[in-house]
């Protein structure tokens, strides 16, 4: 997960009741394999004295930055968001080393063309 992110950012205030996703995020970020996955990736926690609802902000390798509330969204959700938009980004990367444009653009022909047919091979095999 670390691998995506070059900052995250954990506020949260001790005594407030719903940290729990960001207890529960953090212990993510520290665990060796998602250390070991980006060493560069900084992880600031800031322990608020006031009543500010805990958050989660992380910065992505391209400099996007996402904030969460994490009165709301559980660690794990905020954690597959974080996958489903770095599996993008490395999508998007493997296009622009290869020349390629991105996004990808097809054209409306393509997009209405119909699909060749499939059948299985049990099928074909019964004939």
């Amino acid at each position: 997960m670390l691998k995506f992110l070059s900052k995250v950012r954990i506020e949260f205030n001790a005594l407030d009741p719903r940290t729990a996703a960001c207890m529960e995020f953090l212990a993510q970020c520290n665990a060796r394999k998602a250390k070991e996955s980006n060493p560069a990736c900084q992880l600031v926690v800031k322990r608020r004295t006031d009543d500010h609802p805990p958050q989660i902000t992380v910065t992505f390798v391209n400099g996007v930055e996402e904030v969460f509330d994490a009165t709301s969204t559980a660690a794990q959700t905020i954690r597959d968001m974080i996958l489903e938009k770095g599996q993008l980004l490395e999508t998007e990367q493997m296009f622009r080393e290869a020349g390629e444009q991105w996004p990808v653009i097809i054209p409306e022909e393509e997009i209405r063309q119909p699909a060749p047919g499939t059948k299985p091979r049990k099928a074909e095999e019964k004939k």
